[in-house]
């Protein structure tokens, strides 16, 4: 990942785009043609700026971005940590990794269903970015970042399968979401005590879920049997599997989100019922 900085223009079938190696340091980055369909392999990049531009395609493989401003900058489509470069078939043995280390993506349009494979971000902003729709994470880590802003239906894993990584975790820590909105957010076996994350009236971090569901269900033994208690019901107990299932019995409980087909004093009942559970409930 040393020498001078190359970009290239080459071609996969009917695709053109540009092949960016070696080492760039600082500078505005673009490309002859105006063509933004890059990809860098095995590149280093420091204090690079990318914002404002849009890429029809970017993707990374082997490749470290540091201290790089991707503001404003829109994605069509984005692959952060791909397993190659040239369109040759993946042999499984080997995946290397690609960083994003404090680099800034403020206001960043990510697609949805980006791909991020196997990527790293290390003490990098998420500032009002576009994190939306985004399942295929399954391989990403993320260390130290901070998180601002509306983040809907995202998952993030913490443990991984794939032998070609050489890991059997994702390295997850350090996160702050205190600035963060979380929309049916997943933390799927990931230390929740190891991040930060917006707290009360609105959010909670609870232990022994089961324990708070159970209590939750026999204060509702007196409620009527409608459909709202039926839809409470439900929604607690498939809260509870899920965090045993994947959280070890955590779970990061929000007031406003819980279970968005309730009305909105019950969620609040509900909410309040499982913050403030005690031993002496059991």
């Amino acid at each position: 990942m040393s020498g001078a900085f190359e970009i290239e223009a080459a071609q996969m079938g009917l695709r053109r785009y540009w092949l960016a190696r070696g080492e760039l340091n600082g500078g505005r980055f673009g490309v002859a043609d105006g063509n933004l369909d890059v990809s860098f392999a095995q590149a280093r990049l420091v204090g690079v700026d990318f914002s404002g531009l849009r890429f029809s395609s970017l993707l990374a493989h082997d490749s470290v971005f540091e201290r790089c401003d991707f503001s404003r900058t829109a994605f069509d489509h984005v692959l952060f940590g791909a397993t190659g470069y040239r369109g040759e078939r993946w042999d499984e043995l080997s995946w290397p990794e690609t960083v994003f280390r404090e680099c800034v993506f403020a206001r960043t349009r990510i697609p949805p269903e980006a791909y991020f494979g196997n990527v790293r971000f290390e003490r990098c902003v998420f500032d009002g970015a576009r994190l939306r729709d985004l399942t295929s994470t399954h391989n990403a880590q993320f260390v130290g970042c901070v998180f601002r802003g509306k983040i809907q239906d995202v998952n993030f894993w913490g443990t991984e399968r794939n032998a070609a990584l050489g890991r059997d975790r994702n390295a997850f820590s350090g996160n702050d979401f205190t600035g963060a909105e979380l929309l049916g957010v997943a933390f799927r076996h990931i230390d929740l005590d190891a991040q930060r994350f917006p707290g009360l009236p609105d959010y909670a971090v609870l232990d022994r879920i089961d324990q708070r569901v159970e209590a939750a269900l026999a204060a509702m033994a007196d409620w009527p049997d409608d459909e709202t208690k039926t839809k409470t019901v439900r929604s607690l107990r498939f809260g509870a599997d899920w965090a045993i299932k994947y959280n070890d019995g955590y779970a990061l409980v929000s007031r406003k989100r819980f279970s968005r087909r309730l009305p909105p004093g019950v969620r609040d009942q509900i909410f309040w019922m499982l913050v403030n559970y005690t031993d002496d409930q059991q």
